[in-house]
């Protein structure tokens, strides 16, 4: 009867720990084989066959349907160029550059996952909307107040992050190390 309570014991913990282990990763994030380029951070296998079990899980979880690679790809920002997380009570500035595509978005999302509403209904920037300078930089000014030029308002959220999509670029580096010199910085301003 001990060995049979000893293995009960053993199921029962190993268990629990897989199931903390696996609510941990979805909760937190965390993932086998993000690529981390300053702020900004890609998931390679998300939108292939090769996509580990945990960030399909997290994928289904958030209701996201990861570009293709052959589609283009995805950069996720929670956090400013110096490591600090975004708070809506900041004013933020994103800057030039962005890898070479046809075609880009920068999005504004709320802590959920969606869209951040607005007053303004002026939820992301395309490259083919958006204001440059006359040697083709571009700067995004992301506030809560108006500002002149390219604005994101970040509505009444307390938190969000920031998600540039590239389609249809030659930008591709798969598993291998990014430079943060190659995508847009994420200066923050003044906060309340």
């Amino acid at each position: 009867m001990t060995t049979f309570l000893k293995c009960l014991v053993v199921v029962l913990v190993g268990s629990l720990l897989g199931l903390a282990a696996t609510y941990y990763v979805l909760v937190r994030g965390v993932s086998f084989d993000e690529v981390k380029a300053g702020p900004w951070t890609r998931w390679p296998k998300n939108g292939s066959m090769e996509i580990d079990p945990y960030a399909r899980a997290r994928l289904a979880r958030s209701g996201q349907l990861p570009l293709g690679a052959a589609e283009g790809l995805s950069f996720f920002a929670w956090k400013d160029s110096d490591g600090n997380t975004l708070r809506a009570r900041c004013d933020y500035t994103v800057s030039s550059p962005v890898p070479p595509s046809r075609y880009w978005t920068l999005s504004l999302y709320s802590p959920s996952g969606s869209l951040v509403d607005n007053p303004a209904k002026r939820f992301d920037f395309t490259s083919a909307e958006i204001l440059r300078a006359a040697d083709g930089t571009f700067r995004i000014a992301i506030s809560r107040h108006a500002r002149p030029g390219n604005w994101l308002p970040v509505g009444n959220t307390s938190r969000f992050s920031l998600v540039l999509r590239l389609y249809d670029t030659l930008f591709d580096f798969g598993m291998a190390k990014v430079e943060a010199k190659a995508l847009p910085k994420i200066v923050r301003g003044h906060c309340e």
